[in-house]
């Protein structure tokens, strides 16, 4: 307090209370801002050892270069890369989508020849139970006409003789003109004489032998088939290379998978140029 007599300092004086008020303030920001700075270093020295930082400085310099590699523009011979990739992969898709529709028609065309040969085998089968059977009463008949030549009862024979179909009757009066009786070397029934025929087996075996050629067929056609599924999969192992390859950032690799390709792509022209083209 000042006495009653002494002259009380003005506000704005450097002894007034507000400006010893400011000083004060002042001095306890500044020790309090050196106090943080202090243990802020303090932290950061103890928690970053010298490794650790020099492996965040070469993070942040390999992070940069590759920005800085992504930001550059292709370079004459990446454009290269890229059209020759695009070409390869437009030629080994048309070739695949060939080869996969090749594939599919000489299935049908093995399906449809393999049905036929089995209908044609039911017929042939078909006509040789009948030519059984024509031969069964072939040797009815002639056991009776025989057995009444052999007794002498020649309107028995006639009358056997005429129940004789066209086909047998000729084999049967040639078998007759040989003496059967009396020439030890005649043939013992018409029916081993080449004027023996019967129509339905001669269409029976006509029948099996063209069953067997359409079976041929649909094995050669299946076969065919089973190339060009796997030309198909050598085409989409090329696709996979070439759709890779624009992955790697290294030409040599990239240069590699797209030889790797086109030493596929040749094999499989070659393959193709042996192949028949799909069935009408």
């Amino acid at each position: 307090m000042t006495g009653p007599g002494k002259p009380r300092a003005p506000p704005g004086s450097p002894g007034s209370p507000l400006a010893l008020l400011f000083v004060a303030s002042g001095l306890l920001l500044r020790n309090l801002l050196l106090t943080l700075s202090r243990r802020t270093e303090r932290r950061v020295a103890e928690g970053l050892s010298a490794a650790e930082v020099g492996k965040e400085i070469a993070e942040h310099k390999e992070h940069a270069e590759h920005e800085k590699h992504a930001a550059e523009p292709p370079s004459r011979h990446d454009r290269v890369i890229s059209i020759a990739e695009a070409v390869l992969l437009s030629a080994v898709a048309l070739l695949a989508a060939w080869s996969g529709y090749s594939a599919a028609k000489w299935g049908s065309e093995s399906s449809l020849s393999l049905a036929k040969a089995s209908a044609t085998r039911t017929q042939a089968n078909r006509f040789d139970i009948e030519a059984t059977q024509v031969r069964t009463l072939d040797a009815v008949k002639f056991n009776s006409a025989f057995a009444a030549y052999a007794t002498g009862n020649t309107k028995l024979f006639a009358l056997a003789v005429n129940r004789f179909r066209p086909g047998y009757r000729a084999a049967f009066d040639a078998w007759v003109a040989t003496h059967p009786l009396k020439n030890p070397h005649a043939a013992p029934d018409p029916s081993d004489l080449p004027q023996y025929k019967i129509p339905e087996q001669v269409h029976g075996q006509a029948l099996d032998v063209r069953a067997d050629a359409q079976f041929k067929e649909g094995e050669s056609a299946a076969g065919t088939a089973d190339k060009y599924v796997r030309l198909t999969v050598f085409l989409a192992a090329i696709l996979f290379l070439i759709g890779i390859s624009s992955h790697f950032p290294v030409r040599a690799a990239r240069y590699g998978l797209i030889a790797t390709a086109c030493v596929l792509l040749v094999l499989s022209l070659v393959q193709l140029a042996g192949l028949p083209g799909p069935p009408a």
